[in-house]
């Protein structure tokens, strides 16, 4: 192995002096060598590795929708929740249902859509007390979004059938957006729903 080094360095030697370099341009050379390898050990010495930063990710609030929460609830209101909440969710960010309200026409797992409301059916107060005139039945547009069974039973061209539609429909799909929605029941057409009309509201 020595033997090897030895011939390489003579081997170096030979080439440096047959070079067609002056003396001086040859010490130049070498002093140029010197230096190139004299920078190369401090540079693997030294380092040129810098920590790399670590991203720091950023975490974006998830999206919401606004529901409005009326009726048989504690704290009514208008709520904003968390996207793909259901029904139960809304229900509970107002508190929750009272007690004796009827939540049994509400799909409660369906999933809620920005801008719907939620209505729930108060508990019915049936508080007898003397000489107290009951109220006369309000005559005028039913709410299609709070409307019981009876009360769509009671429009003219409906019927039991037709008004146990609406209300699954309702149950399933949420609040009607507008009366004219209603032309989405089977059963309920042009003809029947111009008949009707007069007689409901949103």
């Amino acid at each position: 192995m020595d033997e090897f080094f030895l011939d390489l360095r003579e081997r170096a030697r030979e080439w440096f002096d047959g070079l067609n370099f002056t003396r001086t341009q040859q010490l130049g050379l070498g002093l140029v060598a010197l230096l190139v390898c004299v920078g190369s050990f401090a540079l693997v010495s030294r380092g040129t590795s810098e920590p790399v930063p670590i991203p720091v990710p950023v975490i974006l609030p998830p999206p919401e929708v606004t529901v409005d929460v009326a009726g048989g609830v504690k704290r009514p209101g208008v709520y904003a929740i968390p996207a793909q909440s259901r029904v139960i969710d809304a229900i509970k960010a107002a508190g929750g249902a009272k007690s004796g309200a009827d939540t049994s026409d509400i799909n409660l797992a369906r999933v809620v859509k920005d801008g719907e409301q939620i209505y729930v059916t108060p508990a019915l107060t049936n508080v007898s007390q003397p000489n107290v005139i009951a109220p006369r039945a309000v005559s005028g547009p039913i709410n299609i979004n709070r409307a019981t069974l009876a009360q769509f039973d009671s429009l003219p061209g409906i019927g039991p059938v037709i008004a146990a539609r609406i209300v699954e429909y309702r149950k399933v799909n949420g609040s009607f957006a507008a009366i004219e929605d209603l032309q989405k029941i089977s059963g309920i057409g042009s003809a029947k729903f111009a008949g009707l009309k007069a007689k409901v509201r949103v």
